[in-house]
């Protein structure tokens, strides 16, 4: 696997995308270029793109309503718009519409490459629970899906892990003679922005507990047996925000 992505560049201005091009290019990027919406929509459907940096002022189709036409063919496809003069009204009507955000040109090409490389890095998952059944059938689940998984049964030992660099930490609330709660409150204590998703079997016995953790600071939690879909899209949502905060959009922490 290419450690960058391939991006499609579509501008009306030939200069400006051949700059683009040979920019990304040079660090490493993969590149394809369109000159119109209509065009980029069609690249679109080949497949085979990791992200789209699109003009957002276009003759004909301009970038807004070519978003549309590329959300419709690939709605998960990341779509940064780039634009002079967008107005107000046109940023909040291409994030409405799934842009990652819209970028002032000339643009930082230190921003975007930043956020590029995130698309390709395999993201490590954290996983904290003394039920060793469980952390190996959702580390084989996790695993499956492109993530790289560790687990940990001794809160202790999963403290000490905490400075690497993990996308999100899933933490059980009862881990046998310790608390899951004063292990979300020492995580959270060093490392206030790390997402952390709760698990718990219990409900009404430890209802203080998961209610004091989301008021700690926890992203969100889950009753096991959960559903695995919808920890993958908490996970994707995680992953997604924090690749958009290295092109100035914030991280929208613990709304799910």
């Amino acid at each position: 696997m290419s450690e960058m992505p391939k991006v499609l560049v579509v501008d009306d201005d030939r200069r400006m995308v051949r700059t683009i091009c040979d920019i990304l290019k040079l660090k490493g990027c993969e590149v394809e270029s369109a000159y119109s919406g209509e065009e980029a929509a069609g690249k679109v459907k080949l497949g085979g793109l990791d992200c789209v940096l699109m003009d957002i002022k276009m003759p004909g189709i301009d970038g807004v309503e070519s978003l549309k036409m590329l959300k419709a063919v690939s709605p998960g496809l990341p779509v940064v718009l780039m634009s002079a003069y967008a107005t107000c009204e046109q940023r909040e009507e291409a994030k409405r519409n799934g842009a990652v955000t819209v970028l002032n040109k000339p643009i930082d090409f230190q921003q975007v490459l930043s956020f590029l490389s995130l698309l390709k890095k395999e993201e490590s998952i954290l996983i904290v629970d003394d039920d060793p059944e469980f952390s190996r059938t959702l580390k084989d689940i996790l695993q499956s899906t492109g993530y790289h998984v560790k687990t940990e049964e001794n809160p202790e030992k999963a403290l000490a892990q905490m400075e690497q660099e993990y996308l999100v930490v899933i933490l059980d609330l009862k881990l046998g003679a310790a608390d899951g709660l004063d292990v979300l409150k020492k995580v959270l204590d060093r490392y206030p922005e790390k997402p952390v998703v709760l698990v718990t079997g219990c409900r009404d016995e430890i209802s203080a507990s998961i209610e004091h953790g989301m008021h700690v600071g926890a992203y969100t939690l889950l009753y096991k047996p959960f559903d695995m879909d919808k920890l993958i899209r908490i996970i994707e949502d995680i992953s997604r925000c924090k690749r958009n905060t290295l092109l100035g959009e914030p991280f929208d922490f613990g709304v799910i």
